[in-house]
């Protein structure tokens, strides 16, 4: 892991060696807590952090779903997510990792007097699913894991507890030889990758699964924006997976992830099994909207002074 100088901890920041926790964390025995990923980018005008705004209210809203009162206000967080890039020296793009979690006070399940602590972490991280697999696609499998249920848990919350589903389906395919896996809802269409949303592309329409039984995903949500803007066919429905099979193309968008082609799911090829033209050209659109680009979309990103 490429280490920084500094974590942001409930106001103050800390060396990154010295950014500990109890044992008796009340999150890491219950799984508990809320967090985000946020990417910045090494633009012409400096580093600059893509849309703040909406990754701290998502952090937030999702705080508020799982009944955790955050200890620090919203602005307050907002504003670290700079201080914490001005104190760190980066010279690549950066991922940042606020967490808002339960800590060391008091054990047993009720958790509304246990103490709530609040960091945030960044460094310097590039392509999540490596970066030939931004070019050439990455192969995928149909998890034999369901994605959690809405009558279980709450979606809508990017929850810690929420992503070991996620991580047992990540095994799975890592494991079983493939890069990543798609994950099915309670009734059999394709919810989700394993922290990533999936697009198809059929007939010229660029095609997503509603947000029923996902995460209301922040890139999800900039990429219809630009298909909508370059006159692109959008249509959101379930999707199956041997519709998967039989589409021109695919990809898988978020904020780490970025916007990854894949090439084949269970062993199908996809199109022509690597990125298809709409991909690379919502792939490029994408890179020039977080890279400052496209001055239509400045305005998603928070610009950050040496």
């Amino acid at each position: 892991m490429n280490e920084a100088q500094y974590i942001w901890m409930d106001g103050t920041l800390v060396p990154w060696a010295d950014a500990k926790v109890h044992v008796l964390t009340h999150t890491l025995h219950y799984g508990n807590a809320v967090f985000e990923g946020t990417r910045a980018y090494q633009t012409q005008k400096g580093l600059a952090i893509f849309k703040l705004e909406e990754h701290t209210k998502r952090l937030y809203n999702s705080a508020k779903i799982v009944a955790i009162e955050p200890n620090i206000d919203y602005e307050s967080v907002k504003n670290a997510h700079i201080e914490l890039l001005e104190a760190n020296h980066f010279s690549q793009n950066v991922y940042l990792r606020p967490l808002i979690y339960l800590g060391y006070g008091q054990m047993g399940i009720y958790h509304k007097k246990v103490p709530v602590n609040t960091m945030i972490a960044a460094w310097e991280w590039g392509a999540y699913l490596g970066a030939d697999g931004l070019e050439k696609g990455i192969t995928t499998c149909t998890s034999s894991i369901t994605r959690n249920p809405n009558r279980s848990t709450f979606g809508k919350a990017k929850a810690a507890a929420n992503y070991l589903n996620s991580q047992m389906a990540k095994y799975e395919a890592i494991e079983n030889g493939f890069d990543e896996a798609l994950m099915l809802d309670e009734n059999g269409f394709i919810a989700e990758g394993t922290g990533e949303c999936v697009f198809i592309v059929r007939d010229g329409k660029l095609i997503s699964p509603p947000n029923d039984n996902s995460l209301e995903s922040i890139t999800q949500a900039t990429v219809l924006e630009l298909a909508k803007d370059m006159g692109i066919v959008v249509e959101r429905r379930n999707i199956t997976r041997d519709e998967v099979y039989i589409a021109d193309e695919c990809f898988l968008t978020g904020t780490a992830a970025e916007v990854t082609p894949v090439a084949s799911l269970d062993h199908r090829v996809i199109g022509s099994g690597s990125r298809g033209p709409v991909t690379e050209k919502l792939q490029s659109a994408y890179f020039d909207v977080v890279y400052g680009r496209n001055p239509k979309y400045e305005h998603y990103l928070t610009y950050i002074q040496k």
